[in-house]
């Protein structure tokens, strides 16, 4: 098999438009995988290639969380395989999940979303049909495959909550595999996926959404921001209602990729034990920490860094957002050996202020 008898195959793509930070990068080879035959003649090329999947560079679904460094790229695998359904609830293969808002997963609902889905599109498609359960993850940009390998999550719930199982192709056997919750090995921004970067090619996503819904609204910001639109126990939003909260609430703290390139939330909020952090409140009281079902600390990545005078700051064409820490931003022109400088250089300050490690979200390819 050659890589032109592949469908929708581009030579020396330009990649700087399918990365939200909007870092340059060339792939040799760019196929864009619509189906799960396009993905199955995708690896049996791999296969015949004497170094097999080291031709693979990437697998690319929306480019939001990740930083190209700009070294020539051979082989990029975009994920745009669509589809949307409801499945029935007596499906031998769900698996019950726990539900953390505590509802009834009884009588759930099972939707499936084929990888290549916008996330968010994806998410307000169920709450128009009726569906409710993933509002609080409105506005997070991606797609629906790229969900379990971030493991991405927002305002009081993520991703794993809701994940029955998904499909994936082992692009090293070509065996297409079905992964339960528990075999994707979720983890905080982690998953099975994202630790064997380059094996899996996701292709549909089943979702089990708890029934009867009860809203998930525990999260500060989300709660206050609820209460100032006049919601409260008395008087609850809807899951529609909800949805729109969170999309005021990231569209005032975050920048549009479209204006200012960026990958989120750039670094995962630091876990520390419950000594370092009684250590670290003895100098820093109003330091934000939220205590860990396993009796460990998370701290807030976004306060550490604001306090060591990141916030703001540019270093070259890159620095950390005006309005919020966490984010690295691309003023314009930036390399992804520009986003590494600043990556280890508010590194560095955290570790020497707080004793801290931070580490990045986005993976550098």
């Amino acid at each position: 098999m050659k890589l032109t008898d592949i469908p929708s195959m581009e030579t020396n793509a330009n990649l700087r438009t399918l990365n939200t930070f909007g870092l340059p990068a060339q792939a040799k080879h760019l196929l864009r995988i619509q189906s799960l035959e396009e993905a199955r003649q995708a690896q049996a090329y791999l296969a015949q290639q004497p170094e097999g999947l080291s031709e693979l560079s990437l697998i690319l679904g929306g480019g939001s969380n990740l930083v190209l460094k700009g070294d020539p790229l051979r082989i990029v695998l975009k994920v745009e395989i669509p589809g949307r359904r409801r499945l029935e609830t007596n499906d031998t293969l769900a698996h019950a999940l726990h539900d953390t808002a505590g509802a009834s997963t009884t009588q759930p609902l099972l939707i499936e979303g084929g990888a290549g889905e916008t996330w968010h599109d994806f998410v307000r498609w169920t709450l128009d049909e009726g569906w409710p359960g993933l509002e609080n993850l409105s506005l997070i940009p991606g797609t629906v495959g790229a969900a379990p390998v971030q493991n991405i999550g927002a305002y009081g719930l993520e991703a794993a909550d809701r994940i029955d199982s998904l499909e994936a192709l082992d692009l090293t056997t070509g065996e297409l595999k079905r992964f339960d919750n528990a075999a994707c090995q979720f983890g905080y921004r982690d998953s099975l996926f994202k630790r064997h970067p380059g094996r899996w090619l996701i292709t549909t996503v089943r979702f089990r959404l708890p029934q009867p819904w009860q809203p998930v609204t525990h999260y500060t910001d989300l709660a206050q921001e609820l209460a100032g639109n006049g919601f409260d126990e008395s008087r609850p939003p809807s899951p529609h209602q909800i949805s729109d909260a969170v999309i005021a609430l990231r569209q005032r703290k975050l920048p549009d990729p479209a204006d200012l390139g960026n990958a989120g939330s750039f670094f995962k909020n630091p876990i520390v034990d419950a000594k370092q952090c009684a250590t670290l409140l003895t100098t820093h009281p109003t330091m934000p920490h939220h205590q860990q079902p396993d009796g460990r600390i998370k701290l807030s990545a976004g306060w550490l860094i604001e306090q060591s005078g990141w916030k703001g700051r540019r270093l070259g064409p890159v620095g950390c957002h005006t309005q919020h820490a966490l984010i690295l931003v691309n003023y314009g022109n930036a390399t992804g050996q520009d986003v590494r400088q600043l990556t280890t250089a508010i590194q560095q300050d955290i570790s020497r202020q707080f004793g801290v490690s931070l580490d990045p979200e986005p993976v550098f390819i």
